[in-house]
């Protein structure tokens, strides 16, 4: 049974790592303003067994009008787990908190890998793509709730 619950950002470490900092440090795995009480690190727990991960932040990107924001970082699901469906559910969850929160929309930076899968959701992307320093390319995708 998939259980998604609010989780400390340390705890996202162990799948953090492995999926989107391979081969780096541990130290890489914080991101600025992980602990700030605004920001919000939800676990996917498949059998008791953290699967997957997801970060909502509360920022606001300029490019977009809207005045209640949230940025999605670190959106992961450890390898065994992928195409089970465990990642929409992440994303979901997400909207659903935003939703009962008046954000009015969400954006995020995904990997040019990733856009794909947004793009299911009804994500957009904007703009050209870009290049995160030691992550790679990346595009900016939002969406209006």
């Amino acid at each position: 049974m998939n259980i998604i619950k609010e989780i400390p950002s340390k705890e996202t470490y162990i799948v953090r790592q492995p999926i989107l900092r391979k081969g780096k440090p541990l130290e890489s795995c914080q991101f600025e303003g992980d602990d700030l009480e605004t920001t919000h690190h939800f676990g996917l727990f498949d059998n008791e067994n953290l699967t997957g991960i997801i970060s909502l932040f509360s920022k606001i990107n300029p490019i977009f009008a809207e005045k209640n924001q949230a940025q999605i970082r670190g959106m992961a699901v450890l390898e065994t787990h992928q195409k089970k469906g465990f990642g929409e559910n992440l994303v979901k969850h997400c909207e659903t908190y935003c939703n009962a929160n008046k954000i009015d929309l969400i954006w995020f930076n995904a990997r040019t890998t990733a856009v794909g899968f947004y793009r299911k959701m009804n994500y957009q992307p904007l703009g050209e793509p870009f290049e995160i320093k030691d992550v790679g390319e990346h595009y900016l995708m939002f969406k209006n709730l």
